[in-house]
């Protein structure tokens, strides 16, 4: 059975909400092992991670479903954002969306996450190809992220580089974060 056959990426929907959810919390906690201690990735999880509904809204965030026989699970998300939020769900928004220019800034590729029992299969780099895809299309000339520790290898291997590192102080200031700034041209 091909990549192709196993798994399948859609756009996510409103209806998948609570699945996301879950699936961003375990990979938050579970993939964050080496990189972040157990308090850093239970703050991170619980006060930044989660669904951002204007991706949704916007249709550019996306589900890949495993297919197993009559059914489908959802086992990574991601989406890019022709937005100015960097990061996190909406419970860590403060500010309005706007939209940016895909003349002069970089669209945002925002919140990938894979079931930690699913990793390293090639789910991250699935979505990355088809966020940069659709970015181009959509007239954006580069790509920009926040990434988190674990997620620095993925987006280096699509050729993002390091900015500059960004301090997030979490749990009322009790928790620093280290997270990493990262751009690609992609025209």
């Amino acid at each position: 059975m091909t990549m192709r056959d196993r798994f399948k990426l859609r756009a996510a929907t409103a209806a998948d909400i609570p699945v996301l959810q879950a699936l961003i919390a375990r990979s938050g906690i579970g993939l964050s092992h080496g990189f972040y201690t157990p308090e850093q990735a239970q703050a991170i999880t619980r006060e930044v991670f989660g669904v951002d509904s204007q991706l949704i809204q916007d249709g550019t965030y996306f589900a890949i479903e495993e297919a197993a026989e009559d059914t489908a699970r959802i086992v990574a998300c991601g989406g890019w954002s022709k937005r100015s939020t960097p990061f996190g769900g909406d419970q860590h928004k403060a500010a309005p969306d706007r939209l940016l220019d895909a003349a002069t800034e970089a669209a945002k590729i925002r919140a990938f996450f894979v079931d930690p029992g699913m990793a390293r299969q090639g789910l991250g780099s699935m979505l990355m190809r088809h966020c940069t895809e659709q970015a181009l299309a959509a007239g954006f000339t580069a790509l920009e992220l926040t990434a988190t520790m674990p997620g620095v290898p993925l987006y280096a291997a699509h050729g993002f580089v390091p900015v500059h590192d960004v301090n997030l102080a979490l749990a009322g200031g009790r928790v620093a974060l280290r997270l990493t700034l990262m751009h690609k041209p992609i025209k």
